[in-house]
């Protein structure tokens, strides 16, 4: 135990000063996606641009089916030249098609394109960071720091949740929907300048006196798992590439492919129809939901963070790193099923004006629960494949979830119009939808990957 705490007094922290640039590009990277939600309800009056629910979900549909296409070549691309370079690129592309995207007018299809462009660049965040974490820290802290960064997801739907309501009754509906894009935009280029001058490799930052000895040997403490030539590359920071027909011979990327399929899009869901579930169950303004979708999106990081820490628990009893994992996300599992109870807590008739607060409640739960899951089966992927594979796995995730949330935004838009009359029964169909999602598809990763087996012969 002396051992273990004078390396911690000897070492460097460097590692979370990267985890803290993760943090905020996650942070810019959901706020700006998250500026059209509060948007739905002026993009479908007649007094804006006149949409329909299923026109709204069109656009939504089709940045979540880029997002999901591009970021299995992301993914390949970030592989081949880095995690520095491949972050940069995509926020550049994002930021400034978020802007571009005050600029299009009304037309669904126009606002399709611009829309589509954004998830092109959105795609490479969560490659690049997931391959950063890998290169950055050793597995026992993988899924806390992915927590912490992941976390930044919800402090971008909080930031969204208080300042587009605000830009709309600041500037009027007509121009405050294009000045929420153009503001929250801008905002990640001014990012890049901390990322060129404070990111790079551990072994470049190390030659610069950034990182000490102990610090590099503790982010490589794993690498005796790994085969002499697979500790060689990844010590000299080598960018390989890594065929997809390799690595979908393994079961544990389709493990991680319907784990991501199955709960990405209840994510999905509520960041883009929350605000609409709140305004038409309970005849809330656009000023009055800002505080309950924050309340929600801040209770989420406790989920974030706390969940990333219930696998080094059971790995500290001697538990290996798979059984801890999957025994966490069991337990996280089990959480959103309460949803089933949302339109019962939420029925005004028989709560009143308590109803709100406790169906909110119940979508906090759920929330949390979905950040826990998934700073966990993000770390999936690296407790089993080498460095070189992370960002090329986590792409293909990445369609799979992208495919998820393109059916679960179609379903919402065809639900909510069907069912125009009756909000309370097409939300009521969506929460069941959401409720056994991750029960579900926990089952079909244990069925796929039943036992921990590191991956050596990439």
């Amino acid at each position: 135990m002396s051992t273990l705490n004078d390396l911690n007094q000897k070492m460097t922290k460097y590692r979370w000063v990267i985890c803290s640039l993760l943090f905020f590009s996650t942070t810019i990277n959901y706020m700006d996606r998250n500026v059209i939600s509060f948007l739905k309800e002026y993009f479908c009056s007649p007094a804006g641009f006149g949409w329909t629910n299923s026109q709204f979900s069109y656009v939504t549909a089709f940045f979540t089916a880029a997002y999901a296409g591009v970021t299995v070549f992301s993914g390949m691309i970030i592989d081949k030249i880095g995690s520095k370079l491949g972050l940069a690129l995509s926020l550049i592309l994002w930021s400034i098609s978020g802007i571009g995207n005050a600029f299009v007018g009304t037309s669904v299809s126009v606002h399709v394109i611009i829309r589509s462009i954004f998830g092109v660049g959105e795609a490479g965040n969560f490659p690049a960071s997931i391959k950063t974490v890998t290169e950055w820290f050793p597995k026992k802290e993988r899924a806390l720091a992915t927590g912490i960064f992941n976390s930044g997801s919800n402090i971008g739907a909080m930031i969204s949740a208080l300042f587009v309501p605000w830009c709309l009754i600041h500037f009027g509906d007509a121009s405050g929907w294009k000045m929420a894009y153009i503001l929250t935009g801008a905002i990640g280029l001014v990012w890049l300048i901390f990322w060129f001058l404070l990111y790079d490799s551990p072994k470049k930052l190390k030659e610069k006196g950034k990182v000490n000895a102990e610090e590099f040997a503790y982010i490589h403490s794993d690498d005796v798992e790994l085969t002499p030539e697979q500790r060689k590359a990844e010590a000299e920071g080598k960018k390989e590439k890594v065929a997809w027909s390799k690595l979908l011979r393994y079961p544990q990327t389709w493990s991680f492919f319907f784990g991501k399929f199955m709960t990405d899009g209840i994510w999905w869901f509520l960041l883009f129809w929350l605000p609409d579930y709140l305004k038409k169950q309970f005849g809330m303004t656009t000023q009055e939901v800002m505080w309950p979708t924050f309340i929600v999106f801040g209770i989420a990081i406790i989920g974030s963070v706390f969940g990333g820490s219930v696998p080094m628990f059971f790995m500290s009893k001697g538990w290996n790193v798979y059984k801890a994992r999957m025994t966490a996300m069991l337990l996280i599992a089990f959480f959103p099923i309460l949803l089933l109870l949302t339109q019962f807590f939420g029925d005004k008739a028989v709560f009143g004006s308590y109803s709100m607060y406790l169906a909110t409640s119940v979508i906090c739960i759920a929330g949390a629960a979905h950040q826990a899951w998934s700073a966990n089966i993000f770390t999936t992927v690296s407790d089993m494949f080498p460095k070189k594979a992370i960002a090329s796995v986590t792409g293909i995730g990445g369609l799979a979830g992208g495919i998820g949330g393109v059916l679960v935004q179609l379903l919402a838009g065809f639900i909510t119009d069907l069912y125009a009359s009756k909000p309370e029964t097409a939300y009521m169909i969506m929460f069941t939808v959401c409720a056994f999602a991750y029960i579900i598809a926990w089952a079909i990763m244990k069925l796929l990957v039943p036992k921990y087996k590191l991956i050596t012969d990439l």
